[in-house]
């Protein structure tokens, strides 16, 4: 489970990256394919082309970090796209990271209509 500070936003790129790519390439393409500074604390998510593979940069103040994770079996689902760039919220990665399709939200629990 990931924890972000407050002021942090995710970003996710949907064009496929190659995931061979590294701190250094992954900060060119924060700045590349997301026009974002790599060093400005925000996250960045990058999918390779079979959407297998997922690499999360962030710069944490002294250094790169990237998070990844390699799915066994089946994809991570994207949540719904606006433009070429989309700014994510900390559940809607948790909910792709665990294999949430985007459709799939719904209320645990709703309050019952009062007919009078």
């Amino acid at each position: 489970m990931l924890s972000l500070p407050p002021s942090a936003r995710i970003y996710i790129c949907h064009q496929a990256v190659d995931m061979r790519k590294s701190f250094d390439g992954l900060a060119a393409a924060s700045s590349q394919l997301l026009a974002q500074s790599p060093d400005s604390g925000h996250f960045f998510v990058f999918l390779n082309a079979r959407r297998t593979l997922i690499k999360i940069l962030n710069w944490d103040g002294d250094g790169y970090t990237i998070w990844s994770k390699r799915l066994e079996q089946g994809q991570f689902n994207l949540p719904k796209a606006v433009g070429d760039r989309l700014l994510l919220d900390l559940r809607d990665l948790h909910a792709m990271l665990d294999g949430v399709k985007p459709g799939a939200y719904y209320k645990r629990f709703s309050q019952p209509s009062h007919s009078h």
